[in-house]
């Protein structure tokens, strides 16, 4: 279970990591190449860019919380939080018409898929780290007080 969950990140973490350096680098050629990119407006270097970063930012958030156990849980929900929004703002502009229903399977890859993986490993995270500080915690400690097991 384990290795997959490496794989996963890994995975996710260079896809997000390289498809910001292309965006950064090479801005025109990646909103040509993207499906659905153009359809959702007219080419702005500036905009690619600034998103860029932001890949770059949610790959390399990803890629740390494999190295930092202690922090993982927070260098994967930061990245998440935005794969989460970015993605609700795609569903957003289908159900108010923007977009046809036929975008979210254009997006789903780009978009959706790595938005739910995120959640994913979040709740993985979470539910480790839990399990890690109860098997961890001693008698008198703030998780095996009883009034706070209800």
């Amino acid at each position: 279970m384990y290795k997959a969950l490496v794989a996963i990140v890994l995975v996710l973490g260079a896809i997000l990591l390289v498809n910001g350096v292309v965006m950064l680098v090479v801005p025109e050629n990646w909103y040509w190449t993207v499906p659905g990119v153009p359809d959702r407006g007219p080419f702005n270097q500036h905009f690619v860019r600034d998103i860029g970063f932001i890949y770059v930012l949610a790959g390399s958030c990803f890629l740390f919380g494999l190295r930092d156990l202690q922090h993982r849980i927070v260098w994967w929900f930061i990245p998440t939080v935005w794969l989460t929004c970015h993605s609700m703002f795609h569903i957003w502009e289908v159900a108010v018409g923007i977009c046809g229903p036929e975008a979210l399977l254009v997006d789903f890859m780009g978009v959706t898929l790595p938005s739910l993986l995120g959640l994913a490993l979040c709740v993985y995270a979470y539910r480790h780290s839990a399990a890690k500080k109860t098997a961890h915690a001693q008698p008198g400690d703030l998780y095996h007080r009883p009034e706070n097991n209800r």
